[in-house]
This record gives C-alpha cells, structure tokens and sequence, in this order.
C-alpha cells in the first residue's frame, strides 16, 4: 500500500532543477509525478519514479541530497467533489495531511492523490474502512 517516494533538498537557484533531473533521466529512471515546494533560498523536490533505489542511488553519488519517505497514493474519483470526500473520510478520523499533489492517471478513469501522513497506517486503515481504493507502489511506478 506504502509508495516510496524521492525528495530532494536543493537551492533556489537558476539550473539546480535541471541538474537533478539530469541525474535523474541519466540513471534511465522516468519520473511518473512530481511536486516543487520552494522558499525564497531552497526547495524540496517529490518524485515518484519508476526505479527509487536506482534514482536515489543515482542522486547521491551526484552530490544531492536526498531522502526516501513513504507515501500513500489513493484513488480519487474524477469528478467534482471526489477529493473532498476522501478528505472528510480522513478529517473524521482524526488524521492530518503533511502535504498531496495529485496527478491523472491514463491506467484508469480516476486521478491519484498522494498524500503524507504523520500515521499513515491509520490512514490506510480509515481509507479502506470508507471503501476508498489505495493504489499499489508498483502500480505507480509503472504509470
């Protein structure tokens, strides 16, 4: 149910995205998502790619910093309204969202949030108990 997920700590500056992506498509690893969270100075990375140990591997020995963290990615019906839902599913459980970017997914009719919990066990307990499918790591890596 878990996906590992990529983040990179780089500078806010001009090529420093590039760089990492370079060591990236080097390696032969293809990006499936990607989110960019950045403060005036620095900025964090997510990447779900379909090789993690090749592109972290790829990533450290080019000087990045970089760590692995577990994620959840969750089927969201594409329609007005459906992310909202599995956000009230998670609300009435008591649990909060870190941080989601989500994307469209050509496999299925349905878009895909992943999302980052402080628990998420709990979340993947309170997410099937509401009927909402949760999909695979090697499903996303394979997008």
């Amino acid at each position: 149910m878990k996906v590992r997920q990529i983040s990179v700590f780089m500078e806010n500056r001009s090529g420093r995205l590039a760089s990492v992506l370079r060591e990236v498509a080097r390696a032969g690893v293809n990006i499936r998502a990607l989110s960019l969270a950045d403060t005036s100075d620095f900025g964090i990375l997510r990447l779900m790619v379909d090789n993690v140990d090749a592109g972290v591997k790829a990533l450290r020995d080019s000087g990045h910093t970089v760590s692995v963290t577990e994620v959840l990615a969750v089927e969201v019906p594409d329609r007005p309204g459906g992310l909202a839902g599995i956000l009230d599913v998670l609300s009435e459980a008591g649990l909060n969202v870190e941080y989601m970017y989500a994307f469209v997914s050509r496999a299925t009719e349905k878009a895909m949030v992943v999302f980052r919990f402080e628990q998420p066990d709990a979340a993947i307990e309170a997410l099937q108990k509401a009927g909402i499918s949760l999909v695979e790591a090697e499903t996303v890596y394979s997008l």
